[in-house]
């Protein structure tokens, strides 16, 4: 397999814009917007740059690239922590019960309430994979590619990590949870409120939205069947993240309603299953990857897919592998079962 894993440079924005236009909108950190596009990259190249080996306010974004066409056909992103310049809001849902002894009956309502309860904790996000590439098997390299990262930079992540996926959207671009809640206090469709939002922040959510906790019941049919709920192209997503660990723990996003997956980031599956070993031995690859495997820090930092068998003190790797890594004999890498 030709495909690499690398860290983005300021020369992808064309290729980043390129998977932008085919989103479908929905996606807050990948916006169809040039100049965003291009303050991303220039910040995550100050994060990749920095040296300290602090948790900060830190972006890191990364580019799939099939290295025999040269062609970029996937991106994710790793945030370090959010909220420490902007409050992350969401949605808490929860319910509360009441009790008439008048009427001998007992209600039960469910309320959505703005919070910012997830400040500080790290996000994986980002992520868009071309759709010719969906069933090549790569989703699972550009995905958990992340985490090897992670792992290679603890001390610059915290220790709970979270997921929004993205919420149902018609084909048109409009998204039943808007339309059923914040689109009646704002002059403007889900697909002009979710770009403002890509470029400059959901501040005006909170200076305009009520404060007080909403009653599902006020909400429309339409929109209280999406809460929660993953856009159909993100179930395979949501399937991922819980098998590395994450749950969905009733936060969901404010504009579309999307679900928010979180986990104790040394709990997450391939953080918690990687190890680091010596190259002892290069050989000819023979059959399917066994392991996602990553050398390299910060800028340098790689992964791809790879054959890794054990080989006495240290692991054998197949030719392509270590030639997508730049890796030699008696070299450490990291690798976690595929």
């Amino acid at each position: 397999m030709t495909f690499l894993l690398r860290t983005a440079r300021e020369n992808d924005l064309e290729a980043l814009y390129r998977m932008a236009k085919g989103t479908g909108g929905g996606f807050t950190n990948l916006p169809p917007s040039k100049p965003t596009l291009k303050g991303k990259l220039q910040r995550t190249a100050k994060c990749f740059a920095r040296e300290d080996d602090t948790l900060g306010d830190d972006l890191f974004v990364f580019i799939l690239e099939d290295t025999a066409t040269g062609k970029v056909r996937g991106t994710c992103q790793a945030f370090s922590q959010v909220g420490t310049v902007l409050p992350f809001y969401s949605y808490r849902i929860g319910r509360i019960t009441q009790h008439s002894k008048e009427l001998g009956r007992t209600f039960r309502a469910e309320l959505l309430t703005l919070c910012t309860d997830l400040d500080g904790a790290s996000e994986v996000g980002g992520l868009f994979l071309d759709a010719t590439e969906r069933s090549s098997g790569v989703g699972k390299l550009l995905a958990r590619s992340r985490y090897l990262f992670i792992r290679a930079h603890r001390a610059r992540f915290a220790d709970r990590t979270l997921a929004e996926l993205r919420g149902a959207i018609d084909d048109a671009g409009n998204s039943p949870f808007w339309d059923g809640l914040a689109g009646r206090f704002f002059e403007m469709s889900f697909r002009d409120a979710d770009e403002f939002n890509a470029i400059h922040g959901n501040q005006f959510i909170a200076d305009l939205m009520p404060k007080h906790p909403i009653y599902t019941a006020m909400l429309s049919e339409g929109a209280r069947q999406v809460m929660g709920q993953p856009h159909f192209s993100g179930r395979p997503a949501m399937r991922m993240l819980e098998n590395e660990g994450f749950a969905y723990q009733n936060y969901i996003d404010i504009f579309d309603g999307g679900p928010t997956m979180f986990a104790q980031t040394d709990q997450i599956k391939t953080i918690r299953e990687a190890r680091d070993v010596s190259v002892s031995a290069i050989v000819e690859g023979t059959g399917e990857a066994s392991h996602l495997v990553s050398c390299g820090k910060l800028a340098n930092f790689r992964a791809c897919l790879g054959q890794v068998d054990p080989a006495g003190d240290g692991v054998t790797l197949d030719a392509q592998a270590a030639g997508l890594l730049g890796v030699a004999i008696g070299d450490t890498i990291t690798c976690a079962p595929a």
